[in-house]
């Protein structure tokens, strides 16, 4: 019986993982690319990367999508810019 080992996720730079998420928001909410960089810069600058910063395994594909959709729901310009916690 042949089976096979379960591959952890490719982790990404903290840079890649920001230009990913940059990326996804710009795809999924079909936003300029101007605004997607200000969200992602407003997030970062309110230290929501922060951890991702000090634990680059957690920058992956999958949670660059995660990261997307909170960051376009809290810094989005259409009135639903919020504070993170």
């Amino acid at each position: 019986m042949n089976m096979a080992k379960a591959k952890s996720p490719r982790t990404m730079s903290y840079e890649e993982h920001l230009d990913e998420v940059t990326t996804q928001i710009t795809e999924i909410y079909t936003v300029e690319d101007e605004e997607a960089i200000r969200m992602v810069m407003a997030a970062q600058a309110d230290e929501y990367f922060s951890g991702h910063d000090d634990d680059p395994s957690i920058c992956t594909l999958a949670r660059a999508g995660v990261d997307a959709r909170w960051v376009f729901a809290h810094y989005d310009r259409q009135g639903r810019r919020k504070k993170p916690k």
